[in-house]
């Protein structure tokens, strides 16, 4: 036994142990259900870390709606919708722990209306303040009158003294139009496209995102449709909420990580197979990928705490590249001469591996410079995968694989016969005619590659889910949560007086059809100014000796007693209203998601709008122009400018890697060195002119995918220039297996329904298949070939 077999063996040991530790680790972590891979979409969007209080108003928004679940069960008739309304409830009301019903109805209505009935002198209605300010003491009176003896003159709360010129109850309309749904039997109704519909509102218990969650909530949501279809057939059940679109989203990821590592297992097996007619190398390189799972799997849960799905299902293309080391060693190993052992040809083949596995990992990192946190992942996921397979390649393989145990298969003979007769680049007028074509190509397809950072274009939810949400949200008018006003000032006093002076703004765009209407806590609590100044004014056009009041108690025979009775007790009703004490009222239940606090020093509010018009999003953005504190917030658009300007980014960084690596090989292969990086960097080229001329808009994820095909390219280009005279065609061999596992990998990946994984598997899918092409033509014939090549 040599010297150096004894040090293999004793690596292979001390390998072995560190394995061990990783089994024993996932096993933790599965068995006992410490991991749950994560589902939420959000953490794939960038953080925006220059403006905290920017950041914590979107975080607010989401998670306001994040666990709640709102459903619209309709019929044609008002009665048919209650019955499948409690069908439906039904089957929900047993699991209250899980999925709680949150009741609102006309007891809530009553309980809000009376937390406020101290405050009703100050709150009045936009249209009624300008009628006081416009209008002189006839009308009031008159319209005073109208409401004590008319049967038609509108809402009336509480008794006639409490508020006899109708602003309350004016007030109290102008918020309840802010919303379509009213109370009727005792539920929550809302009417629209010829059906009549019961909403029911749920609250999660569990986060939204858990898998557990999904599992339990998703089917008895279904069991409750059901029950409702079977109470009244013609019934029609309307659902949306974060739970139902985290739950197929984790079922589309569920499947394409059994498609996508299945399929590339099979492609694996099925091709080692043929080239070594041995069941013991199958075995080997399912192994190496085996242990760069677990290892990649229990170092990022280590580092992030989590692990996201979408992580798993990138990870699972991990397989195409993983298996490059194994196939490089058995290769070789098949090619080699028997008396050379194992041991022996590993460091031969060590130089050549190292600069493989490097080039792989500059390619992956290249993914974390972006800034999605769960883009990071996939990054340092894919990483360590390759490290961990690298390192069972180099400690196990020599000691497992001997020179007798490798015959070559039908494939192997097969390719070594066709690779004879690749045609090489050389200067000759075949070789130019051949670079003027791929030129026109290339230019071709560059002229027409436009760009789409839209990030509502990533969205992968099934057309149904979407199609409910659209059709929930222009029943209910709900506003959106991507796109809103951020209001901040020094104290809560100061946020409410500029909500104000943004409202002002905001009724001019909806009398242009902007928008709808919006929703405000000043709605609800007047600032402080604006509280003195509507008790002054009701004061001075209402309240006054000889003013509207007196007129009306001489026109129903009431004395003076009466008047200023009647004006002591609207007095009362103007107790002074502070932001913190309606928060604790039954009244802001619904409007506490607009209300901030303090962030990062300062207090922040958030003005949503309803009915708002895409197109109208550059009058929105300019109706905050000049007004302090006063933010105008469009999270897709934001979102969409970072895409936009990290795929820019990521441009510039896929041309520095590019330099890094011929920087890093440069030492080795001297002049050699641009036939290395040949392949990579025309496969590159042409595979963004086919992107082009495939009518695709080139996203970042399209540039990332070219990161990290530098870092897969640059494999074959190191296989076919390694020098080792023993090897034979052992590269090329190398290569044609590599290249058609990885094309079998991420050719799976670009049928995932994920735009994002789709758009990356496909550029892999094209350009490794071009650099499979190309890099045996970059190669320089050598001497042990014996067959002629082709020269083009």
């Amino acid at each position: 036994m040599t010297k150096g077999s004894t040090v293999h063996k004793r690596l292979a040991l001390l390998w072995a142990l560190v394995v061990c530790l990783l089994l024993g680790h996932n096993a933790w972590l599965w068995l006992g259900q410490r991991i749950a891979p994560d589902t939420d979409i959000l953490a794939l969007l960038p953080l925006d870390e220059r403006d905290p209080v920017l950041q914590q108003s979107f975080t607010h928004m989401v998670d306001s709606a994040q666990q709640r679940v709102v459903v619209l069960v309709g019929a044609n008739e008002w009665a048919d919708a209650g019955r499948a309304a409690d069908a439906y409830r039904k089957v929900l009301a047993p699991h209250a722990e899980l999925i709680s019903f949150d009741a609102m109805g006309d007891t809530s209505q009553a309980n809000w209306l009376s937390s406020l009935q101290p405050h009703a002198a100050l709150l009045i209605g936009a249209a009624q303040e300008r009628q006081l300010r416009e209008e002189g003491p006839q009308f009031w009176t008159e319209s005073a009158l109208a409401r004590l003896y008319s049967a038609f003159s509108g809402p009336r709360l509480g008794a006639f003294r409490d508020d006899p010129f109708g602003l309350f109850a004016g007030w109290a309309q102008e918020r309840a139009g802010e919303t379509p749904v009213r109370p009727r039997d005792g539920r929550l109704f809302v009417a629209g496209q010829g059906r009549e519909y019961v909403l029911l509102t749920y609250t999660l218990t569990p986060s939204a995102f858990s898998l557990g969650a999904q599992q339990a909530v998703v089917p008895l949501l279904d069991q409750a449709r059901a029950a409702a279809h079977s109470a009244v057939p013609s019934s029609e059940i309307i659902a949306a909420g974060v739970v139902l679109h985290a739950a197929a989203a984790g079922a589309q990821a569920s499947r394409e990580v059994h498609t996508i590592g299945a399929g590339s297992l099979v492609g694996i097996v099925l091709l080692t197979w043929f080239t070594f007619r041995s069941v013991k190398p199958i075995t080997l390189v399912l192994l190496s990928i085996g242990v760069g799972f677990l290892g990649a799997l229990s170092l990022c849960w280590l580092l992030f705490g989590r692990i996201h799905l979408l992580t798993l299902v990138f990870g699972a293309s991990l397989i195409g590249v993983a298996q490059d080391y194994g196939i490089y060693f058995l290769c070789h190993r098949l090619g080699a001469d028997r008396a050379l052992d194992s041991p022996r040809l590993l460091r031969r083949l060590l130089p050549g591996l190292g600069l493989t596995l490097l080039a792989a990992v500059i390619g992956y990192l290249g993914l974390a410079l972006t800034p999605f946190p769960g883009l990071r992942h996939m990054a340092v996921f894919s990483a360590l995968g390759l490290v961990f397979a690298w390192l069972t390649v180099v400690c196990w393989f020599p000691v497992l694989i001997h020179a007798d145990t490798l015959k070559p298969g039908w494939l192997a003979r097969r390719y070594r016969a066709l690779v004879l007769a690749w045609p090489r680049f050389s200067g000759g007028p075949r070789t130019l005619a051949l670079l003027a074509v791929l030129a026109v190509f290339a230019a071709a397809g560059w002229s027409r590659l436009t760009t789409n950072d839209d990030i509502r274009s990533l969205q992968s939810s099934p057309p149904a889910l979407i199609a409910d949400q659209i059709k929930l949200g222009k029943l209910l008018d709900a506003p959106s949560p991507v796109q809103y006003y951020l209001v901040r000032g020094a104290s809560i006093e100061e946020v409410l007086q500029r909500e104000e002076a943004l409202k002002r703004r905001l009724d001019l765009l909806i009398a242009g059809k902007h928008i709808a209407g919006y929703q405000a806590l000043s709605n609800w609590v007047p600032s402080k100014h604006t509280q003195a100044a509507r008790l002054a004014l009701v004061d001075a056009k209402l309240l006054g000796e000889a003013g509207p009041l007196a007129a009306l108690a001489q026109a129903i025979g009431e004395d003076r007693e009466w008047v200023a009775q009647t004006r002591a007790h609207l007095h009362q009703a103007a107790q002074p209203m502070a932001l913190e004490a309606f928060m604790r009222t039954p009244a802001s239940q619904p409007w506490r998601h607009l209300w901030l606090g303090e962030v990062e020093g300062v207090q922040a509010s958030i003005v949503a709008l309803r009915g708002m018009r895409y197109a109208s999003i550059p009058e929105l953005a300019k109706a905050a122009d000049g007004m302090p504190g006063v933010q105008w917030v469009d999270k897709v658009g934001g979102i969409s400018s970072v895409l936009g300007r990290y795929r820019a980014d990521m441009g510039w960084v896929v041309l520095g890697a590019y330099l890094v690596v011929f920087l890093v090989l440069l030492p080795r292969y001297r002049s050699r060195t641009w036939r290395v990086l040949a392949p990579t960097a025309l496969a590159s080229v042409l595979t963004l002119a086919a992107i082009g001329l495939a009518g695709q808009g080139l996203t970042l994820f399209h540039v990332l995918a070219l990161m990290l095909l530098l870092g897969v390219g640059v494999d074959y280009g190191i296989f076919m220039q390694e020098d080792h005279l023993e090897a034979g065609d052992a590269p090329w061999l190398a290569v044609g297996l590599s290249a058609v596992s990885a094309i079998l990998a991420f050719g799976l990946l670009g049928l995932s329904g994920t735009p994002a994984l789709q758009a990356f598997g496909m550029t892999m899918l094209v350009g490794t298949a071009l650099v499979w092409l190309a890099a045996p033509c970059f190669t320089v014939i050598k001497e042990t070939v014996h067959a002629k090549p082709v020269l083009v």
